[in-house]
């Protein structure tokens, strides 16, 4: 059970952790960006050789009305809700749905009037569902809108994302920044040099530099690897030992029971293969039982836990089927070599003395 949960954890946990935050995420951000500055600052970032970056227009508005009901801090129980709805939100709009969003609810659709996209925890956390009309103060405007579908959105994926989104391409009767995120050019001085032209050529950008904080990011998550490999060397070794020792204290037993089937006329070939297929069929049980175990565990541990995504994998069961069997019978072979070829008149005497 702990070998096969340290395989779910190595395979699933880490693999969703670096998943996140791969290696080629965007290490800067930049925002206020005006409308008259995108086509510049897009040529400086292409001239630089960054080719896939984040560029989403940004709109400031504070969410004001549910249902045609003022939006109150005090109808809200939980902190973070009422810190929510007590500043204002950053909102954009894309008539194409992010390709790292996913739609738990409703439908996307290009263009649809009057409509917009929450995202999923935004909604839980104030009780919206699809259908609820939304109303914004954007700078004095009031906008309504109907929640017709909810995106699942990973916050830890370094990506550009909205808690609210209007499936429009252009929305130009509304005060709009954009915001930019990107991977900067590796090599020596590249990513400095694209920095400095960027504040030079426009010096009311603010860029936010995260190489560090991703640096240190990945150098966690290959400690963690470390961590958990050197578990599943310490398990594996450990669950060795104690097969075997469990195989050498029942190797008492076991020669007094293979003397009295030899002496009533069972061979040492009838013998061998019935301590073959008791190994072997403990072990494949016990590999079953464990892998069916760590499947409940691990989604346990990524449902409730990481809020991972988690899906049922039978190659465990064959592996954890399979593995129990082979140390089962190598470990019995192991403790158990020599029980076979015991003279029976001897080992009758010595448990007759006994």
């Amino acid at each position: 059970l702990a070998l096969a949960l340290l395989v779910l954890m190595r395979t699933d946990l880490i693999e969703s952790w670096r998943a996140a935050t791969p290696v080629n995420a965007p290490d800067r951000f930049v925002i206020n960006i005006q409308p008259d500055q995108g086509t510049g600052f897009r040529g400086e970032l292409e001239r630089a050789g960054v080719k896939d970056y984040d560029w989403y227009p940004m709109i400031r508005g504070r969410l004001v009305a549910i249902n045609g009901e003022a939006v109150q801090a005090s109808r809200f129980t939980e902190e973070r809700a009422q810190r929510l709805v007590e500043r204002e939100f950053n909102l954009s709009h894309s008539a194409e749905l992010p390709s790292h969003n996913q739609i738990s609810g409703g439908k996307w659709t290009a263009e649809e009037q009057g409509g917009v996209s929450v995202e999923q925890g935004l909604a839980d956390q104030l009780g919206l569902k699809l259908g609820d009309t939304l109303r914004f103060d954007i700078a004095g405007v009031p906008v309504d809108s109907r929640i017709t579908s909810l995106r699942k959105v990973d916050w830890g994926s370094m990506r550009v994302n909205f808690f609210v989104l209007y499936p429009h391409a252009a929305m130009p009767e509304l005060p709009v920044s954009f915001i930019s995120a990107y991977r900067s050019p590796q090599g020596e001085g590249g990513a400095a040099a694209l920095d400095r032209k960027l504040v030079n050529a426009f010096p009311n950008l603010t860029l936010i530099d995260v190489s560090a904080e991703l640096h240190q990011v990945q150098q966690v998550l290959e400690q963690v690897i470390m961590a958990v490999q050197l578990l599943f060397a310490v398990a594996l070794a450990l669950g060795v030992v104690v097969l075997l020792v469990a195989a050498v204290g029942s190797r008492d037993a076991r020669t007094r029971e293979f003397a009295l089937m030899r002496a009533f006329g069972a061979s040492s070939a009838l013998m061998a293969a019935v301590q073959r297929a008791e190994l072997l069929g403990l072990g494949a049980l016990a590999g079953l039982l464990a892998g069916l175990a760590a499947q409940a565990l691990g989604w346990a541990l990524t449902h409730y836990a990481f809020e991972f995504e988690w899906q049922f994998k039978p190659w465990v069961l064959i592996g954890t089927t399979i593995g129990g069997a082979v140390l089962a019978q190598l470990a019995g072979w192991w403790a158990l070599r020599g029980v076979l070829q015991r003279p029976v008149v001897q080992t009758l005497r010595e448990a007759d003395t006994n």
